[in-house]
């Protein structure tokens, strides 16, 4: 199965960006995630933040396809333990016929037409970070996920 990780803006802090790479390499050996990078809004600054929303919005349903499994990560949804969302991914990657895409929306989250089209909501924690953090966060979650479905030692750490 097919896994894409769909993000609003780039990476700008390069610890970050290295750490995200990492992770995704690892991850790869096991489950690929792809990282699609949005471009951000070239005038948001013009725009009210509904405004905003709407049009990144847009932009991310371009990249959602028929058939797709989505899920956003939002401080609003679902929150698991480490071996909950193991087995959650691991549910989704044997029954599922298409991509598996986690939306990691804009600073003011995500529009009306976005959340319709998710499947489901996941939230990291009820603490709020950065959309660059967050992309961290949630790539190292995802490899210790597949660590603990591959009994690697990696998930003890």
């Amino acid at each position: 199965m097919k896994s894409l990780l769909l993000v609003i803006g780039k990476t700008d802090n390069p610890y970050l960006a290295t750490a995200v790479e990492d992770y995704l390499t690892r991850a790869a050996r096991y489950a690929p995630l792809e990282l699609r990078v949005v471009p951000d809004l070239r005038d948001a600054r013009n725009l009210t933040h509904e405004q905003q929303c709407q049009r990144e919005g847009r932009e991310l349903l371009r990249h959602i396809q028929p058939g797709d499994f989505v899920v956003l990560l939002d401080e609003g949804g679902r929150e698991f333990t480490s071996e909950e969302f193991a087995q959650w991914l691991q549910q989704r990657m044997s029954t599922l016929p298409r991509r598996l895409v986690f939306v990691i929306g804009g600073p003011y989250g995500f529009s009306p037409d976005v959340r319709a089209a998710a499947h489901a909501t996941l939230s990291l924690s009820r603490m709020t970070f950065s959309h660059q953090m967050v992309r961290l966060i949630f790539v190292e979650q995802y490899y210790r996920a597949l660590s603990i479905l591959h009994n690697l030692p990696y998930h003890h750490a």
